[in-house]
């Protein structure tokens, strides 16, 4: 009569653990979002070098974070040597933002 083996179960969770470890490990786009405005197609073709858009939003105001196109925080602008950096002044728990990701509100 032949012998069965069983493999050893896997703990439980560690399955879960183990993908949650590799979900962390994702890279995903982050976008600061200066301001945006609706131009006509027309407008956009005479935009040359040299050309100034204006937008309605104060230079003061606070730029949003994006990670895949959906806000997660809110902060300002600030030179880091001689590159562009965001100090984020407001941001989400963990959970709300994982909530904003998953494409969930409240």
């Amino acid at each position: 009569m032949p012998v069965l083996q069983a493999s050893p179960k896997p703990a439980p969770g560690s399955s879960q653990k183990g993908d949650l470890q590799r979900i962390m490990r994702l890279e995903v786009p982050l976008i600061v979002r200066l301001a945006e405005r609706k131009l006509t197609l027309g407008e956009v073709l005479r935009l040359g070098v040299g050309a100034i858009i204006e937008f309605s939003k104060a230079s003061d105001e606070p730029l949003q974070l994006l990670v895949n196109n959906k806000p997660i925080a809110l902060g300002e602008a600030v030179k880091v040597g001689e590159n562009f950096g965001l100090r984020i002044t407001q941001i989400g728990d963990v959970r709300q933002i994982i909530r904003t990701l998953g494409g969930q509100r409240g």
